[in-house]
């Protein structure tokens, strides 16, 4: 039986990118219209979309709108209308700087630019009907990542995941998630315990939402409960998503992802990746090359608008940390489930 998310996080219609507003989870669930680049520049540093497949379909479709805009200019020729939309494309890439989903889209997009031998409105077309493309095979890649992770879920259990790398961090299955739909449908006793995942709450705010609205069974914990439950035996496994992965398996994931994973090292729980390859840079060899987003003062020193620390105190917010390849049972992907030695079986799975 194949699970049917209800959930779209984005889509082209028209000539405008549709996507959910996940600044206003839980308390909306509503859709906006990005017409323009830079709108869409700003909805990926203001993470109106956030996660890195997500993101990375974002991306491309922002140049589709930059393409749009570029048409109403006056250009000597297609090749200076040419320069001019791959240098915003090199623009949108800067929204976000640590998931490389969105340098990855962003290139496919500029490949198609470079590459085409056709008139402005012909190379916005193009444009579109590859982002249309991405977006068809980010739910594809995501159910295959679903359905390989199944494979290592035991008969009922509870499963811990960090963050949210659901439906609402890609076009429409998940990949963390993508693997608790593909496990629940096959075995409807399995279960999920979310962190709450400071300082931004995404666990609180969108795994648990998403959840609940497919009727999966999610409970609630704080960021520093995992090691207590861990204890208990009330955790089977840990899932989690990536936003970029080194060649070595080295994974960067939202803050705290690393202090699971240690957690579930000590207590001898497998702890998994969920992710498409698009989000494995090979061009690097290990974490330490990773770029790690810092992000603002705000989202630590206040929530929902109110302050909960005194004036003055000194902050330091990295939005992501990189857990050692060491600690990672297998990195799950639309190829298979690696294993390690990740330098060999990531390589492997480019050749596939």
């Amino acid at each position: 039986m194949e699970f049917k998310s209800k959930i779209k996080t984005i889509e082209w219609v028209d000539n405008y990118s549709k996507m959910v507003d996940q600044t206003v989870i839980p308390y909306e669930y509503k859709f906006v219209n990005i017409t323009t680049g830079d709108e869409m520049f700003h909805a990926i540093r203001d993470m109106i979309v956030r996660g890195a497949p997500a993101i990375g379909i974002a991306g491309a479709h922002g140049i589709v709108l930059y393409a749009q805009e570029g048409a109403n200019k006056n250009f000597a020729d297609v090749e200076e209308y040419k320069n001019w939309l791959i240098q915003k494309a090199e623009y949108m890439k800067t929204s976000r700087p640590t998931a490389v989903n969105l340098m990855w889209a962003c290139e496919k997009q500029i490949e198609i630019i470079r590459n085409s031998s056709s008139g402005i409105n012909g190379i916005i077309e193009e444009l579109k009907q590859n982002g249309i493309k991405l977006e068809n095979e980010d739910i594809e890649i995501n159910k295959k990542i679903g359905d390989y992770g199944a494979e290592v879920v035991p008969k009922g259990a509870t499963i811990l995941t960090h963050c949210n790398a659901g439906a609402l961090a890609t076009v429409g299955y998940g990949t963390a998630l993508g693997v608790v739909r593909s496990a629940f449908a096959k075995d409807n006793t399995i279960q999920v315990f979310a962190d709450e995942t400071r300082p931004r709450q995404q666990g609180a705010r969108i795994t648990t939402f998403e959840l609940a609205m497919d009727g999966i069974p999610v409970t609630l914990i704080t960021d520093g409960m995992c090691s207590y439950f861990m204890n208990k035996g009330m955790i089977d496994m840990v899932v989690v998503g990536a936003d970029r992965i080194a060649a070595n398996g080295d994974t960067a994931n939202k803050i705290g992802t690393y202090t699971v994973a240690i957690a579930a090292k000590y207590h001898n729980i497998p702890f998994y990746i969920a992710a498409p390859l698009s989000t494995i840079d090979t061009s690097i060899k290990s974490g330490k090359e990773i770029p790690i987003e810092e992000r603002s003062r705000e989202e630590v020193t206040h929530i929902n608008g109110k302050r909960i620390c005194a004036e003055g105190i000194n902050i330091i917010n990295p939005g992501f940390d990189v857990t050692p390849h060491e600690l990672i049972a297998g990195i799950i992907t639309e190829k298979g489930i690696l294993r390690p030695d990740y330098n060999k079986s990531i390589a492997d799975a480019f050749k596939l």
